[in-house]
């Protein structure tokens, strides 16, 4: 069975959420960056030894959030040892915005695996994107690179589109099926 780890910072609950719903999808553990930008205790060792990282930040000004940033860079320690070359990457996030500019944030954690050698998982599911497709369908929002999740700056967590977390969990599920192929 393959280990995945889903690394997330999140600052108001959104993106919480969504890595619950990755990780349920991929039945992954969850692990959380905290509001200082650091990991628990052994987070290190969790990560070096996961088949798969899944990676979630808010979109916050055009990229990721400075805690999930201050991780990234900290993460130069697993990057000289190359513990994670070759091992299953992907990314998700969430903005008040409709676009918010959420790719950038993508392509960050996306170049981020890519420094670390690791191999990158799409999305991978048809957009809802005719005439008839309605807000909480399934990829509504059109991503290719990643899960990603709009919340309205006045909703809660709570107050996420079951589509949108939808789309996080099959996300995770596909992330599992392809580490599950790189295992085998």
């Amino acid at each position: 069975m393959s280990k995945i780890v889903v690394v997330y910072h999140s600052g108001y609950g959104h993106t919480q959420r969504m890595a619950q719903a990755v990780a349920q999808g991929a039945d992954a553990e969850l692990l959380t960056i905290d509001a200082d930008g650091n990991l628990p205790d052994g987070g290190w060792d969790t990560l070096d030894a996961a088949d798969a990282i899944i990676m979630g930040s808010p979109t916050y000004m055009g990229s990721v959030s400075w805690q999930f940033k201050k991780f990234a860079d900290a993460s130069s320690k697993p990057w000289f040892a190359q513990k994670w070359k070759d091992k299953i990457a992907a990314g998700f996030t969430n903005s008040a915005g409709m676009n918010g500019d959420k790719l950038a944030t993508l392509n960050t954690m996306f170049t981020l695996a890519m420094q670390h050698g690791m191999i990158w998982v799409s999305q991978g599911l048809m957009p809802s994107n005719t005439k008839g497709a309605q807000r909480n369908d399934v990829n509504y929002l059109v991503s290719y690179s990643g899960a990603i999740a709009q919340s309205p700056s006045d909703a809660g967590a709570q107050d996420m589109l079951p589509g949108d977390l939808e789309t996080a969990r099959l996300f995770g599920e596909r992330v599992a099926a392809v580490t599950a192929k790189f295992k085998a």
